[in-house]
């Protein structure tokens, strides 16, 4: 893995996924425009592109390609832009920074913000349905739908998120923060490695190894962010750092100490490139990723 070149690869990957995301977004001058203008606004934004990446790296390390499943690649990234918006509304998080600008809500007003979130998810459902088209067995997008469905609804994201507010101000237990990490974060990151592999026609062994190492990345992730808002500022972070001390919420350095929980990250990484080392070299994308999710700074 020491010849792989890590930063080539998100950079590639992450340009095949902006030019992609621009061409299934409605242009802003599309009726209504207001609300296409939110979309862009919260999609374009930049970000790491981490989900649709690693929906393209699960495919690659079963053998797949990425063109054959951009159009879920960009889907997880709606679904995971739609989420944002919604958590930095004043009913839930009240942030006024997303990725180094104003949030939707601060440019769009509320309700716009609400209804860009809305169209964001319901697009997203549009462009697994379109990946039909892509791939060899149609009755995939089946199964994919239902993966990405279960990962982002009450048994997932949505379900992390309301026992995350239920859970402010209060003292949880290990599990509970377990629970509300591995539905809230871990589930969509699972998924999209899954969904990858799922569209490439993986394998059932290819796959458990993809899912245990989805599983252990998307905790490991939360992980690594909850330490990053203790330790990191606004222009690293692209939003508000301390903000989940203030809004005294259920995070691991503040039940296991940022000591613990930096060797909690690295030891479900370890995990997670040990699942991936019988796929070999195709999986190489993937496991590199795992260094890159306990070293980044954003």
């Amino acid at each position: 893995m020491s010849d792989f070149d890590l930063k080539s690869y998100l950079q590639s990957r992450r340009t095949l996924v902006d030019a992609a995301l621009d061409r299934f977004l409605p242009p802003e001058t599309a009726p209504p425009p207001v609300v296409h203008r939110a979309m862009r606004y919260s999609v374009m934004a930049g970000g790491k592109r981490l989900r649709p990446i690693l929906v393209i790296a699960g495919a690659e390390a079963v053998g797949g390609h990425a063109e054959v499943v951009l159009p879920t690649a960009c889907a997880l990234e709606l679904i995971h832009t739609y989420s944002l918006i919604h958590d930095d509304l004043p009913a839930m998080d009240d942030d006024d920074y997303r990725r180094g600008q104003l949030t939707s809500h601060k440019v769009f007003g509320e309700a716009m913000a609400i209804l860009a979130g809305d169209a964001l998810l319901t697009l997203a459902f549009r462009l697994v349905a379109e990946n039909a088209a892509h791939v060899k067995d149609s009755r995939v997008i089946c199964d994919v739908v239902a993966e990405i469905a279960g990962a982002a609804g009450t048994g997932g994201m949505v379900g992390g998120q309301v026992v995350d507010i239920e859970s402010e101000g209060k003292t949880v237990t290990a599990d509970t923060l377990d629970y509300i990490h591995t539905r809230k974060t871990a589930a969509l990151i699972r998924a999209s490695l899954r969904v990858g592999a799922m569209l490439a026609a993986a394998r059932p062994a290819a796959l458990e190894a993809i899912s245990a190492a989805g599983h252990c990345l998307g905790l490991a992730f939360q992980i690594v962010d909850d330490i990053l808002d203790v330790e990191g500022s606004l222009e690293e972070l692209g939003k508000t750092a301390g903000s989940d001390e203030r809004k005294q919420k259920a995070t691991y350095p503040a039940v296991h100490g940022l000591d613990a929980s930096r060797r909690r990250a690295r030891a479900l990484l370890d995990e997670a490139q040990a699942a991936l080392a019988p796929l070999g070299s195709a999986a190489v994308p993937v496991s590199a990723l795992a260094d890159f999710i306990f070293e980044r700074r954003s």
